[in-house]
């Protein structure tokens, strides 16, 4: 699994968690809402700046999107 695909599975479950649409985890990130369905299905990489502000939006650390899933 590489990295990508890691910090897919982290957001979408942490995006569930905190009961949050793509739309609103967005407009609280500041991205669009493609971007983070783009993120989500690994379609893209994410940047440094952006993972920060979505870890941000989630209230969590940068870190915590990258770990492997148990």
């Amino acid at each position: 699994m590489d990295l990508k695909e890691v910090m897919a599975i982290n957001l979408r479950r942490a995006r569930h968690d905190k009961k949050l649409t793509q739309e609103e985890l967005a407009e609280r990130a500041g991205l669009s809402a493609r971007y983070v369905g783009a993120i989500e299905r690994a379609t893209v990489s994410a940047s440094v700046t952006v993972l920060g502000h979505i870890a941000d939006a989630l209230g969590m650390e940068p870190g915590d999107l990258l770990r492997k899933p148990n």
